[in-house]
């Protein structure tokens, strides 16, 4: 497929959109955005800048010892010994000019065509590595798209490819832009090469370098700040971000950083996906390697947001992006337009387009997958490989209920610290797409997504024993204070609302200061399809769509107890559920439901659920039967032990308001500390309304909605 060359010697596949410069108040607006990067520590210092050359060098000297020894062993001449030479070469931000402090070195070691990746890169070399002293965190992955080997360098952060070519003996002055440098090469091979030629050919085909380079470091921040940057769990990395950054200052060659930041949400708020962003024509070549052609690639066709590389073979840079990312990404670029709508009209500040996106503050309801190791190198080893399969999760998903159930994975890890081994955990946000109509009692089904995720992951080939993983369903009020970065969630503004609280049971006690209001709720009957005399105690008989009868979550291996904090263990034994028929076994480190939901007669006859700690191969508990108005008030307070009965450990007491509006029963196992917190009804409404799902990992996910 070729597409027409840019017009009137401007790069591009179309014209310029607008050839204006900027005005004063561009200028002025341009020196404060300046001035806010600088503040913000976006630029490496001169002494970090000379230990990262100093760190390459080393590297260099590193892969030609190596490849020499490799060229002895293979029997060559001394000359050949002599000549054999390795070429570093960077990419990505680094080689754009645009990393900052901490940023890690996209590195590329090219060799002699008798040096291969399989073996002497991910063995010989690796084993070399391991024995200098300034070598850290080594961590090969030979299975990722692009095979690479990450470790840190006296501190700093190094991602090395390699590519083996055609030559005998590398050149110093290699020219890898040269299409002859992919004859005889193999696909993951053309991927290594193609990270530095498709860096130049950027730095080519934007008119001005310097204003492309402020503009991306800038919008990079942005992405970060806004949990947007993240090519491995499906929104976009660096090349990405760089060539959309690059199209724009196509469109508007004569603008500066700050006219190009503002271009740039308005550009990308009115882009008609999947329609593909270009910078240069795409071209064929004879060495006859696929590319990115919607017209004759099928898989191509399935591509949400085609971002397409310069250099051939031009390839789509954005293929991770899924309809839920895409979905984030398009809010994202929504917020930052109308943020720099009131810029340029000096409503707001630059400050304000960077205001961190508040993820655990935006859904009701939250995937949580924990994993844990038997020391940081394994748990190193095992995140990389968890988080490379989480993006396929959010894709199963969408594909199992037909997009109506949305993911939002954030591309953030956290840690309980106390947890007396290595432990990390990745969330995502759930809801059901918006303006879709469910039938009460509707079924997400997707346990089968889980067992194949779970397969997926358990591929691991480098296992070992304490790599464990859970997932669980948390809601927001149950989400760990670990995840907050002061240590506990933020407050919320008090709402007028007169209570009743439910006292709490003695294996509770408050773990919080001015315990917030808890959510309101209506129940229906067990009858999902739900009878009129039965929903007189709802307040919102629009929402009955909304009916979360249980929630239940399981752990695919056993997590050993040391791996849980003293605060936070669990009993080993999930006690029964009460109900007329409802009961749940437990059978090895499975937990497996098996019954229906309580009637609100039910509920209200025993007055008391008792509900029991679950152990540590198993995270959250609840049973709710929710129909109506649902409003979330903030975080309630949690607190507990798993010492004494097991049967009883934490309890909810449940009553009704005087008015007769708003019922409740809830027994729910939290995450951070195992035990029920106490209920509490609400008399007003709120338009704050808690979206509720069902949700059993047992091993397996269903979603009610």
């Amino acid at each position: 497929m070729v597409v027409s060359e840019g017009l009137n010697n401007h790069p591009g596949v179309t014209k310029p959109l607008s050839l204006a410069g900027p005005s004063e108040a561009d200028y002025v607006r341009n020196k404060e955005l300046e001035k806010f990067l600088e503040d913000a520590g976006l630029h490496e210092t001169i002494e970090e800048a000379l230990k990262r050359q100093q760190v390459l060098a080393r590297i260099r000297e590193i892969v030609i010892v190596w490849v020499k020894q490799l060229t002895r062993l293979r029997g060559y001449t001394d000359q050949m010994v002599e000549d054999a030479n390795a070429v570093i070469f960077t990419f990505g931000s680094y080689r754009l000019g645009v990393h900052g402090p901490g940023a890690d070195i996209d590195t590329l070691c090219v060799g002699p065509s008798y040096v291969n990746r399989e073996e002497d890169f991910f063995f010989v070399l690796h084993n070399m590595l391991e024995e200098i002293e300034e070598v850290t965190e080594l961590q090969p992955v030979p299975d990722a798209h692009v095979p690479v080997m990450k470790f840190k360098f006296d501190g700093i952060s190094i991602d090395l490819l390699y590519a083996s070519v055609s030559l005998l003996v590398v050149p110093d002055d290699l020219d890898i832009s040269d299409v002859s440098i992919l004859y005889n090469v193999d696909e993951p091979t053309v991927r290594s090469l193609n990270g530095c030629r498709v860096a130049d050919q950027i730095l080519k085909l934007v008119p001005n370098v310097e204003h492309f380079r402020t503009t991306l470091r800038c919008l990079k921040y942005w992405a970060k700040k806004r949990g947007v940057y993240s090519n491995v769990t499906g929104f976009l990395g660096g090349v990405n971000w760089a060539l959309l950054v690059a199209r724009v200052s196509q469109l508007y060659p004569n603008a500066i950083p700050s006219m190009l930041v503002s271009r740039f949400f308005r550009v990308y708020t009115q882009w008609r996906w999947p329609n593909p962003v270009m910078l240069c024509a795409i071209e064929e070549d004879e060495l006859g390697f696929s590319i990115w052609d919607p017209r004759r690639n099928p898989r191509d066709r399935t591509h949400h947001m085609p971002i397409i590389t310069p250099a051939y073979p031009c390839m789509n840079s954005s293929y991770n992006v899924s309809t839920s990312t895409l979905r984030v990404m398009t809010e994202q670029f929504q917020f930052g337009n109308k943020i720099c709508e009131e810029i340029e009209l000096n409503k707001s500040q630059w400050s304000a387009l960077f205001e961190p996106y508040l993820f655990f503050e935006s859904y009701k309801n939250y995937l949580e997958v924990d994993i844990v190791a038997a020391d940081g190198d394994d748990l190193r080893a095992w995140k990389g490989w968890v988080e490379s399969r989480l993006r396929q999760l959010t894709l199963m998903i969408e594909r199992d209920t037909y997009g109506k159930l949305q993911c939002h994975p954030y591309p953030h890890e956290y840690a309980d610290s106390s947890k007396q081994c290595s432990h990390s955990a990745f969330f995502m946000g759930l809801q059901r797409k918006e303006g879709e109509v469910i039938q009460e009692g509707q079924q997400f089904d997707i346990r089968g997504t889980v067992d194949e995720f779970r397969h997926s992951v358990n591929m691991y080939v480098f296992w070992k024993p304490g790599m464990e993983i859970s997932v669980s369903h948390v809601r927001r009020r149950q989400l760990p204070s670990y995840v907050f970065p002061e240590g506990y969630k933020r407050s919320r503004p008090p709402r007028q609302h007169h209570e009743q609280s439910s006292p709490v049971h003695e294996g509770c006690r408050s773990g919080s200061v001015g315990r917030q209001q808890r959510k309101r709720r209506d129940f229906d009957s067990v009858n999902v399809q739900g009878s009129p005399e039965k929903r007189q105690c709802s307040a919102s008989p629009q929402k009955r769509d909304s009916f979360s009868p249980e929630i239940i979550s399981h752990v695919d291996r056993d997590v050993s107890k040391e791996c849980t904090s003293p605060d936070t263990q669990r009993t080993d034994e999930r006690a029964g559920i009460s109900g007329t028929d409802g009961t749940q076994k437990v059978e090895g480190d499975s937990v497996v439901v098996v019954g229906h939901v309580e009637s609100e007669q039910d509920i209200m006859s025993r007055g008391v659920v008792d509900d029991g700690c679950v152990s540590n191969s198993s995270v959250v508990t609840s049973i709710t039967c929710e129909v109506g108005s649902l409003v979330d008030t903030g975080p309630a307070s949690r607190s507990g032990s798993s010492e004494g009965n097991p049967d009883s450990v934490g309890c909810s007491n449940s009553r009704v308001s005087s008015q007769g509006d708003s019922c409740e029963a809830d027994s729910e196992t939290l995450m951070n500390d195992g035990c029920a917190i106490d209920g509490k009804v609400s008399e007003s409404g709120s338009n704050d309304e808690l979206e509720v799902f069902k949700i059993n990992i047992s091993p397996s996910i269903e979603l009610y909605n």
